[in-house]
């Protein structure tokens, strides 16, 4: 851990993120400046190398704010006038689409699950082949309420068997799981600047079938939230956003990608963020704690832990604890059930969590709940 930093984020974002990171902030650029210019449109190229070998055939967007605007852009933009979107639901990330839709009024159609059940390809398929109106399907990758890895890649072979349009919300996946957009079959990828490619939050990027964005113009329900438009003047312009952008996060993300190709690529930080997650489990269950997901469902990014049967447990002094010792969770998500959850993702390493797990040794000892 950073002798400079006062704790470990060890949630699903913002992320602890690595000194020279924080240290690329420390200049500034002009929005209308060529190399300011030059440096998006790398950027640009470089994520859809990650998720492409075709590089014609894909392009990307970067979108000002926090994921959440990168999905709202994308559902409010690329859905003509008489679109109906299906949104695959199982936890509050799924939900938070549907609530896009229905603010947007999108017209719309939830296919929900439990928080702890995978979504059904087969259920999809069968959804599509029983109602012929649905224009475009969304769902997301890793479902952070929980933890849930759902079945993307089987789920959109049935969205393009269908002939629909694949939206797949790839918040906390993309750059911590190997994948293209050949291989889950997406037509729009959407992620953000702070989660597993490690930069800082300010901006969310959205990779897109070039073919398909082209034909949204005008569609956009938003003037600063336009995904054609926003796309449409990096184009033309060389790089050039619409509005203000966040030029410091933009400067600390091409440094975060830099780094993300010293570790090895994706392949590398998905293997460092598996080991980080299976020796957290290992030791959260040694001490006594539960998961709340079966070993199959779990991606390796955040894991959702019960509260234990202590009837007295209070998840604010266990987090005040443990913050006290420099380790940062998070408080669950989850309706049904009483848990907290801890990532993974970010600059943090086995040794990190290794000393988590002493602290929560102490802690379940020391503290009087």
């Amino acid at each position: 851990m950073d002798d400079d930093i006062p704790y470990l984020l060890l949630t699903p974002g913002p992320l602890t993120t690595s000194r020279t990171v924080r240290e690329a902030m420390m200049r500034d650029y002009c929005t209308w400046d060529n190399d300011y210019n030059s440096l998006v449109n790398e950027i640009r190229s470089r994520l859809v190398g990650l998720a492409s070998d075709d590089e014609a055939a894909y392009t990307a967007v970067l979108m000002q704010g926090s994921g959440t605007f990168a999905v709202e852009a994308t559902v409010g933009s690329v859905l003509p006038p008489t679109g109906k979107l299906l949104v695959l639901v199982n936890g509050a990330y799924g939900r938070r689409i549907a609530e896009i839709a229905a603010r947007l009024q999108i017209e719309h159609v939830i296919m929900e699950q439990s928080e702890t059940e995978s979504t059904d390809p087969a259920a999809v398929a069968e959804m599509l082949q029983r109602d012929a109106t649905i224009t475009h399907v969304a769902m997301v990758h890793c479902e952070t309420t929980t933890g849930m890895l759902n079945p993307v890649a089987a789920v959109g072979e049935r969205v393009k068997a269908a002939g629909k349009t694949f939206i797949v919300d790839a918040m906390s996946s993309f750059g911590g799981l190997p994948m293209t957009m050949e291989s889950v079959h997406a037509d729009y990828l959407i992620a953000s600047a702070n989660k597993c490619i490690q930069g800082t939050p300010g901006f969310g990027f959205i990779i897109a079938d070039r073919q398909k964005i082209t034909e949204t113009s005008g569609w956009a329900r938003s003037l600063s939230l336009d995904l054609h438009g926003q796309w449409d003047e990096m184009e033309q312009k060389g790089g050039k956003w619409r509005f203000t952008s966040p030029t410091h996060i933009v400067r600390a993300f091409q440094q975060a990608l830099d780094e993300l190709d010293q570790e090895g690529g994706v392949t590398a930080r998905s293997q460092r963020y598996q080991s980080n997650q299976n020796l957290l489990v290992k030791g959260m269950r040694q001490i006594g704690f539960r998961t709340l997901l079966e070993d199959n469902l779990q991606s390796p990014i955040i894991t959702a832990f019960h509260y234990p049967e202590d009837e007295k447990f209070s998840f604010i002094k266990f987090y005040e604890a443990l913050k006290e010792r420099r380790f940062v969770i998070y408080p669950g998500k989850v309706t049904g059930a009483e848990t907290f959850r801890i990532g993974n993702i970010g600059h943090v390493f086995p040794e990190d969590i290794e000393q988590l797990l002493l602290a929560v040794q102490a802690v379940t000892a020391d503290v009087h709940w």
